[in-house]
């Protein structure tokens, strides 16, 4: 419950303990609807066949036949592409980039999405004679979800400060849906971080919160027509409009400190500084580390020097009761003894 509340608290901050929970938890709805439709788990959609239509390049290793492929695209890659879209459209829905905190929380999504997606590596299967690898069927796979977590934590240790900028970023800098194979079922859509939008218009339909242009019931509907030259000039009017607006993900974040870089599409970025976890703040669910077991020898978050903030710690002997030589007696019970050890624990003062 403790854990619930200061999770609430802290997401209504713009510091960086805020960004990277909107980052992981962007990557973790994003990692889970993909690896669930590879697994069959989602109805509307299944694997990423989009691999399969793009012949795979030619090996140039020794023993290898010029010009002839030694593996090939197979099996039930992870839907990527469908996840990807599911959590823009599921964990962005608040979101429409109206002021810097919503961009804020708009970039921190998308680079929690964009380290699921880069983190994608090829496995093979080998087929063959007598276990040779005479050919290989190869399918794209999502890491496990700790990498990511490992890979945001760096992060989020060189989170950057941010301010707003007019500026907007260009199209190849931002993980944008650049086009959808036919071999694909769903949603697969190709995801490089160096794609470029065909279809201003659509692609706006699809990432703005805007609902699309209604017709009059007695009017004939656009896509009705046979002839696209025949649309009416109001609907192409609206159009035009809806593609020439700003889509909510183009926007470059300007750090605080102009001596850093830009923060890029995997960095996350805070605008204030967090409050101190060191002393006791029920407005905002921190508990403060008084009273909290450290560990003297470790140099991480979970140390003495940095648990305690500096205030040192009291070190004391005690004599703990804990369940040893426990067995099973048929049936059905555990037996333990109880067993004293002396244990030397570690409190902030």
């Amino acid at each position: 419950m403790y854990f619930f509340f200061c999770f609430l608290f802290i997401s209504f901050l713009g510091c960086r303990e805020t960004g990277f929970i909107y980052a992981i938890t962007s990557a973790a709805v994003t990692h889970s609807v993909a690896r669930a439709c590879s697994e069959g788990s989602i109805e509307s959609c299944t694997c990423d066949y989009s691999h399969q239509s793009r012949s795979p390049q030619t090996s140039a290793q020794a023993g290898t036949v010029a010009g002839v492929r030694d593996w090939e695209w197979g099996g039930c890659s992870d839907n990527i592409g469908f996840g990807f879209k599911f959590s823009r459209e599921f964990v962005d829905t608040g979101e429409r980039g109206r002021n810097l905190r919503e961009k804020m929380n708009l970039h921190n999504n998308e680079a929690g999405r964009a380290h699921v997606q880069s983190e994608m590596r090829q496995e093979c299967k080998c087929h063959g004679m007598s276990g040779s690898c005479t050919v290989k069927t190869c399918w794209m796979r999502l890491a496990n979800f700790r990498v990511i977590g490992d890979n945001l934590k760096d992060r989020f240790d060189g989170a950057s400060r941010v301010m707003m900028t007019n500026s907007i970023r260009p199209s190849g800098s931002a993980n944008t849906i650049a086009n959808v194979s036919p071999n694909a079922v769903g949603i697969t859509t190709a995801l490089s971080p160096n794609a470029v939008i065909p279809n201003n218009y659509d692609t706006d339909r699809m990432l703005n919160d805007e609902q699309p242009i209604k017709h009059h019931p007695n009017m004939a509907s656009p896509n009705s027509l046979p002839n696209p030259h025949t649309i009416s000039r109001n609907s192409i009017r609206g159009r035009q409009r809806q593609g020439k607006k700003n889509n909510r993900y183009h926007f470059q974040l300007k750090p605080l400190n102009p001596d850093h870089k830009p923060p890029g599409i995997k960095d996350i970025v805070y605008l204030e500084p967090s409050p101190s976890f060191c002393e006791k703040n029920l407005r905002l669910g921190i508990q403060g580390t008084h009273g909290r077991q450290c560990n003297d020898t470790s140099i991480g978050v979970d140390g003495c020097d940095l648990m305690c903030c500096g205030r040192g710690y009291r070190t004391q002997e005690v004599i703990v009761v804990e369940r040893c030589a426990c067995t099973f007696h048929w049936c059905c019970e555990v037996k333990c003894k109880l067993c004293r050890t002396k244990k030397t624990i570690h409190t902030c003062l």
